[in-house]
């Protein structure tokens, strides 16, 4: 039989010509069954939940996919200048929830689920969270690629597709152990794999310099060992508006699969080496960089990132518009996402140079006007610092285009202040001493139009302290971005009912304007309005009571105050001050100082680092304590602390609703923002903070009648460091005294000797960066104003109330507004629906 032709000059067009998805229950539960039986191949012998979830979740993506089609034809019809947001992390957590919110189809998949025999809420806790990310850097891309696409901005999210995530977390004998997170153990149904998009990335190797015909010096990077960068794409919808934009992960795969001669020879492990030696890239979030090849990892995966997202990009250009690159500036910028991704300043370099034939100085306009950064850290041991040795060998021409930068960088610096070898020395991208190493976070700033803190504080500090050379050089450069959440998933999807209370009160516009949540302040003197309110917080509480019995055997009483802080185990966030206050409570029911007492629950969450010892041993402290306390008749249900193990973005999607108190106590000074301070406020619970990153905001926002302040400001920190005296404030406060004395017994460590000692140590140290002792009595006294504001239930319903009223500002969608209005200068695309 003779074989068919297409008879349409275009059979592609015609293929992918299909009628739309339909939207109601009805269609929604016949394609369920469809894929269920067809695609997947089940029927009713199959017990297995996760194939209905797969199910669902496939459903929902090709109605993902329509609009996603739509969105691209769109922004290349309109040829819009278009935004690349570069983060090693995003942190979306599970996707399914947050889809059905964004396409409108919450009520449709409800009801057809529930015509099924299915419960809803059970298939969406199938899916594991995506395991891109490790706290709020990661959390914070998610949130960002979530507004673009509400606000219809034409941005890209390019990151890598870890295979496993930062860890499992589970508590033995109150230790963290880590376990691997391998969340895509069972594939992921969201993602589409692009083989047609797949980048070569080089390593190692030498270069060649020569002259080509026009009398230019160009040099060439040989004999490399190539691995290739493969594209996996992610819908990200918008809104209810019909735009869905691209999130492109990248994963490492060796340009051979395996050595054929090695295998047919018997020597089968090394006939595999080079695969595994590449896949390794992206094998694991942020590997530990404790040792050379930890950083020659770690390295490779910054690298990989930078130049495979950076290879597409031009690739496209080149694609729609030849190798002009005149208007290349007018119609693209990259946003650092911290200083991780800064390497793509000398790697875009190269490639327009060596690889597109650009001269030094129109390559390196291009690259200073389009490239933007943005930082996250005070902490100077976190910004990045590679070893120039590690830079040759891994990536030698990006070395040389980093001293060749440095040369002409310094020249600048030294025209402004001639003579001035001191601040020549503090400003080289390149630290001396004995060994050499790259600063990467002074590429980025030399090699960007703009430099940004995420909070008021954190940017005023930057400029004053961290890069205060590069202020003086260039103030024009630098600006404040204060953080956000998206408000989808914050409030709209995590907090249905108070959701749904809020928008029958003041209708649903403020799903895509925040701001519009100050008409609730109308709304405190309404004794119907808050009675309802305050059941909604309780019904919450239930809920977090009832999510923490699956894992862990404690009972709660909801009318407690549920006091929380959850996020990474650090020093400065002080969990240890939380810790102290706890037990300074512990210490008065013992003492049997409980009149007028107010029952507490603490719920502390989060993971440590695995090579950061002092993180750890925080954890093993909390856990002793929450053991001891938790089963001592004497304080029954007056106090309760639970750690609560494997924190995460569908964790604290069940956490935020049920918290009264937010505690947001980092060391003033050391926190750049935060988010979860945002997510509390914005369901209303109250913050206990010091004036630190974004609470300072926050605090303006709600008033200082409605955030319980405490603590030492960060000037007052700074100038305590010279006469610092844990040791003589212990001594001058009894309840401090009583606190330390159940540490240093070893109340809470009977049957493991010492195990605290070096916490101890630490929090009498004078040394001690943290100054946790210098604000506990500060707290205590906070915490006692807690307890008076809780105990009148009118009172605290208020104050609930006017914070998820001025939560407006957090919205991610301003903090996008403002990048794109003073930075990118995007003009939003509207999609056909």
């Amino acid at each position: 039989m003779p074989h068919r032709r297409f008879k349409k000059s275009n059979p592609v067009s015609s293929l992918s010509d299909l009628q739309d998805l339909g939207m109601t229950a009805k269609e929604i539960e016949d394609d369920i069954k469809r894929y269920y039986g067809h695609r997947l191949g089940r029927d009713e012998s199959c017990k297995s939940v996760h194939y209905v979830y797969e199910a669902l979740s496939l459903v929902v993506s090709d109605r993902l996919i329509e609009r996603w089609k739509k969105t691209y034809k769109a922004y290349k019809k309109e040829d819009c200048k278009k935004a690349y947001y570069l983060s090693m992390e995003f942190l979306m957590g599970r996707t399914l929830s947050n889809a059905m919110l964004n396409l409108g189809i919450d009520d449709a998949v409800a009801q057809a689920t529930y015509d099924l025999g299915l419960d809803l809420e059970e298939l969406t806790d199938v899916e594991p969270d995506a395991g891109l990310g490790n706290g709020g850097l990661g959390r914070l891309a998610a949130c960002f690629i979530d507004s673009c696409a509400t606000l219809q901005l034409p941005v890209t999210g390019y990151g890598l597709r870890y295979e496993y995530g930062m860890f499992s977390q589970t508590i033995v004998n109150g230790e963290q152990v880590e376990e691997p997170d391998h969340w895509l153990r069972n594939g992921n149904v969201w993602e589409i794999q692009r083989l047609e998009y797949t980048q070569r990335i080089k390593f190692g190797g030498r270069t060649e310099s020569h002259i080509d015909e026009n009398g230019n010096k160009r040099s060439c990077w040989v004999d490399t060992h190539d691995i290739l960068a493969v594209p996996f794409d992610t819908p990200i919808p918008g809104y209810q508006n019909g735009t869905v934009n691209t999130l492109r992960l990248w994963k490492a795969t060796a340009t051979e699969v395996f050595d054929l001669q090695e295998f047919n020879a018997g020597d089968y492990a090394e006939s595999v080496a080079a695969k595994n030696s590449a896949e390794n890239i992206t094998m694991v979030l942020y590997p530990n960089d404790a040792n050379e090849n930890g950083k020659a990892l770690r390295l490779r995966q910054q690298y990989l990132l930078a130049s495979a997202s950076l290879q597409d990009v031009l690739e496209l250009w080149v694609g729609r518009h030849g190798y002009d690159f005149s208007e290349f500036a007018a119609k693209n910028c990259f946003q650092l996402n911290d200083t991780h991704p800064s390497i793509a300043v000398a790697e875009l370099m190269r490639l327009l140079m060596d690889i597109y034939g650009l001269a030094w100085d129109e390559a390196w306009k291009i690259t200073r006007s389009t490239m933007a950064y943005t930082n996250h850290t005070l902490l100077p041991e976190a910004l990045e610092r590679w070893s120039v040795n590690l830079f040759k060998q891994l990536l030698p021409r990006l070395m040389e285009i980093i001293f060749d930068i440095n040369v002409l960088f310094l020249a600048e610096v030294s025209i402004r202040w001639p003579g001035d070898r001191e601040r020549i020395s503090r400003m080289s991208l390149i630290e001396e001493g004995d060994e050499q190493h790259v600063r990467m976070a002074y590429l980025a700033i030399v090699g960007s139009y703009s430099v940004n803190g995420v909070a008021e504080l954190h940017s005023k500090l930057l400029q004053q302290g961290l890069f205060n050379d590069f202020y003086e050089l260039w103030p024009e450069k630098f600006n404040n971005k204060t953080n956000g959440v998206t408000p989808r998933r914050w409030l709209a999807a995590c907090n249905p009912e108070l959701a749904g209370l809020i928008t029958e009160t003041i209708g649903d516009g403020w799903i895509r304007d925040l701001s519009l949540l100050k008409k609730l302040e109308l709304y405190v003197d309404d004794k119907a309005f808050c009675k309802r309110w305050y059941a909604v917080q309780q019904g919450a509480k239930q809920k977090l009571i009832d999510f923490k019995k699956q894992e862990m055997n404690i009972d709660v009483n909801v009318n407690a105050l549920f006091d929380v802080q959850v996020k990474r185990i650090h020093e400065y966030k002080r969990q240890l001050l939380n810790v102290l206050h706890v037990i300074h409570l512990y210490d008065r029911i013992k003492r049997g100082d409980t009149a007028n007492w107010t029952a507490r629950c603490v719920l502390i969450g989060g993971k440590a680092a695995p090579g950061y010892f002092m993180a750890k041993r925080i954890i093993k402290l909390i856990n002793n304590i929450a053991n001891v306390i938790n089963h001592d008749p004497d304080v029954g249900d007056k106090l309760k602390l639970i750690f609560m193990p494997n924190y995460r973005v569908s964790g604290m999607e069940k956490i935020c609703p049920g918290a009264d108190l937010s505690e947001q106590i980092s060391t003033a000074g050391k926190e750049a923002s935060g988010t979860g301070n945002m997510k509390f406020m914005m369901n209303g619970a109250l913050t206990i903070g010091t004036l630190d990153g974004a609470n300072i905001e926050i605090r303006e926002e709600v008033g200082d009648d409605n955030f319980f302040l405490f603590g030492l400001t960060e000037d007052q920190v700074e100038s305590l460091r010279h006469h610092y005296d844990p040791v003589a404030i212990i001594n001058q406060d009894e309840d401090l005294q009583r606190v330390m004395n159940f540490l240093e017994c070893g109340h809470f460590n009977q049957f493991e000797p010492g195990i605290f000692d070096g916490i101890i140590s630490s929090l009498k140290s004078p040394h001690d960066p943290w100054v946790t002792i210098a604000d506990f009595r500060s707290f205590v006294e906070a915490q006692k104003r807690v307890e008076v504001a809780y105990q009148d239930k009118d009172r605290w319903t208020k104050m609930s109330i006017i914070n998820t009223a001025n939560s407006g500002k957090f919205s991610t969608d301003r903090t996008i507004t403002e990048y794109n209005n003073e930075l990118w200068k995007l003009t939003p695309v509207s999609v056909p629906k």
